[in-house]
């Protein structure tokens, strides 16, 4: 990764200085301060892959977790899927599991409507900014296999370490999802 930039330093909480950071990054930090939720940050150049994740990974000491934002054919119903980075996704498989026949990428446009994220920052912590659940939480169970969990808040030149337990029994109460929990088989 060629003039990737990264912060080698492991922050405990929100950036000192709020400068050059966007609103709904700050907002995000707020939400997690009020619940009590502790974190820790790395700051980097956008990352919009799981490869360009690995550095990032190896200092926070977890794995990021694959975010997909779905939708069904008709455009009614959306989700955001949790899965481990390294896990190849297969709509097949989770459509069995939701009874959502032909399921595909979810739009920009209802991306940016729904959860106030750009593609490339998709996060659970996005959940915070869909008021109205319309869009629909799914967890991997692999997932629920560690400790902590690595998601960006809201925007991808940020990584968080946040306890898995704190996003399940602290954030997303707090937010008014509730997750469907599925078991998405490892394949080569």
């Amino acid at each position: 990764m060629e003039n990737f930039r990264l912060d080698r330093t492991l922050y405990n909480g929100r950036p000192a200085d709020a400068a050059g950071r966007l609103e709904k990054e700050m907002r995000t930090y707020d939400l997690l301060d009020s619940l009590g939720i502790e974190y820790f940050r790395v700051d980097h150049d956008a990352t919009a892959s799981i490869p360009a994740c690995e550095e990032v990974e190896t200092i926070l000491g977890i794995h990021i977790c694959k975010n997909l934002f779905l939708c069904n054919a008709q455009k009614t119903k959306f989700y955001l899927l949790l899965m481990p980075g390294r896990k190849k996704f297969k709509t097949k498989n989770l459509s069995k599991q939701i009874n959502s026949a032909r399921l595909s990428f979810a739009d920009d446009a209802h991306m940016e409507e729904f959860l106030d994220i750009t593609p490339g920052s998709v996060s659970v912590l996005g959940l915070m900014n869909d008021t109205e659940n319309r869009v629909r939480l799914i967890i991997d169970n692999d997932v629920l296999k560690d400790e902590d969990f690595g998601c960006h808040p809201c925007i991808n030149t940020s990584s968080l370490r946040i306890k898995t337990a704190d996003i399940l029994n602290k954030f997303l109460p707090a937010v008014h999802h509730e997750p469907i929990f599925v078991d998405l088989p490892w394949e080569e």
